[in-house]
């Protein structure tokens, strides 16, 4: 049984004043697997962190949906919340109500109907996610390039240049592509080879 938190961010007026955040909310609180819900001011401040990261440990959280700003800007600010709380930090989803609500419609039931369905579809999404875990692996400092024409042996010899080992396969039995078809190269007509 997921049991998924939804946090709203008002983002000072950047979102309510276009969307009906404590509507997101509300509404959100409605759907099967949402066990909690509220909306903040400024949801990515170290007060609306803590929110969630309290909200995790009280509620027993496993999925989190924080509808806000563009996850480019802060899926990290929450991925390290959530994880910090205890949470596999890829059970938190981003719905961006900003950018593609609050700045793009003028309507303001248009914008909460659009923020609610994209607020909707991110908790879907995370009731379906599975706990991922961040591994290294090491990288071999080898290169292969396939083929051995005049682009193939051109960045062999780059790669080479650049400290690697290269390998270079090439189909033919010798090397050169179709340059070593031509007689003369233009524009000084030189042996092709």
């Amino acid at each position: 049984m997921k049991r998924v938190g939804v946090f709203v961010c008002h983002c000072g007026t950047n979102i309510s004043a276009t969307v009906d955040v404590k509507k997101v909310s509300e509404v959100a609180g409605e759907w099967k697997d949402v066990v909690y819900h509220t909306d903040y001011l400024y949801m990515c401040s170290e007060p609306g962190q803590e929110l969630v990261k309290k909200a995790i440990k009280e509620h027993d959280l496993n999925g989190v949906v924080v509808s806000c700003c563009t996850p480019r800007l802060h899926e990290p600010t929450f991925r390290k919340a959530s994880d910090s709380a205890g949470m596999n930090q890829f059970l938190c989803e981003i719905a961006n109500i900003r950018e593609q609500c609050a700045w793009v419609h003028k309507d303001k039931a248009v914008a909460t109907a659009k923020a609610i369905d994209l607020t909707r579809a991110a908790v879907a999404k995370v009731t379906k996610n599975e706990p991922l875990t961040l591994e290294s692996i090491p990288v071999e400092h080898r290169a292969l390039v396939i083929g051995g024409g005049i682009a193939g042996m051109q960045a062999a010899i780059d790669i080479a240049d650049s400290g690697y080992d290269v390998v270079l396969v090439e189909k033919e039995p010798t090397i050169g592509g179709n340059m070593v078809k031509l007689d003369k190269t233009f524009p000084t007509l030189d042996c092709s080879a």
